[in-house]
């Protein structure tokens, strides 16, 4: 038997088990997107309309998630890595400073708005998501010195509070009632961080 043949079988195809694996992470995935869509719709929604909304059989879903609780944190755990692969994506850390800043904004934007109903729940959730944010609040605070010493940010600003106002603007920026394409709303945030809305500069 070939190496190949040892990897894929005889025939060609992929084992059996693999073949599972990747099933069952569909299903799981699939749920996952159709809880948050209808949570996201009711927040009260029964475990039976996520399987329908998934397109599966209600004990499937109990299968994979014992209860609506542990379905709900697992939607919460998800969404994070989904935020934290985000921010890695944006090359925080490597990208000129000003390019990451807003390719950072765009892509969390995507999670925001995409996985509104489980990043909501980030700040109740346990030890697993708040690590995750710790991460991510490290990476952008690391993106903030970088942006200071580039000359994006005036020497004397606050990083801590700079960071806190990019938050609330990236959460406004999501809740804007009107469809708007990421691109835009990162524009928009990335523009009003910067620069601001005082006419005179400020201070």
């Amino acid at each position: 038997m070939t190496e190949q043949a040892g990897l894929t079988g005889q025939d060609g195809a992929r084992p059996a088990g693999r073949a599972r694996r990747a099933d069952a992470e569909r299903t799981v995935q699939a749920i996952l997107e159709a809880a948050e869509r209808v949570l996201s719709a009711d927040p009260a929604a029964s475990m039976e309309q996520i399987a329908t909304a998934a397109g599966v059989a209600r004990t499937t879903v109990h299968r994979r998630f014992a209860t609506r609780e542990v379905l709900i944190d697992e939607l919460t755990a998800w969404a994070a890595q989904r935020f934290a692969e985000a921010v890695r994506r944006g090359r925080p850390e490597t990208a000129p400073p000003l390019v990451a800043l807003y390719q950072v904004t765009a892509n969390v934007l995507e999670v925001k708005i995409g996985w509104g109903f489980a990043m909501s729940r980030s700040s109740a959730a346990g030890p697993q998501v708040a690590g995750v944010h710790t991460g991510v609040r490290e990476q952008c605070d690391r993106l903030f010195r970088r942006a200071r010493d580039a000359g994006l940010f005036r020497t004397d600003v606050d990083l801590d509070w700079a960071r806190c106002v990019y938050y609330a603007l990236i959460h406004e920026a999501a809740q804007q009632p009107e469809p708007t394409d990421t691109d835009t709303l990162a524009t928009r945030v990335v523009d009003t961080l910067l620069r601001g809305i005082g006419a005179n500069g400020g201070l």
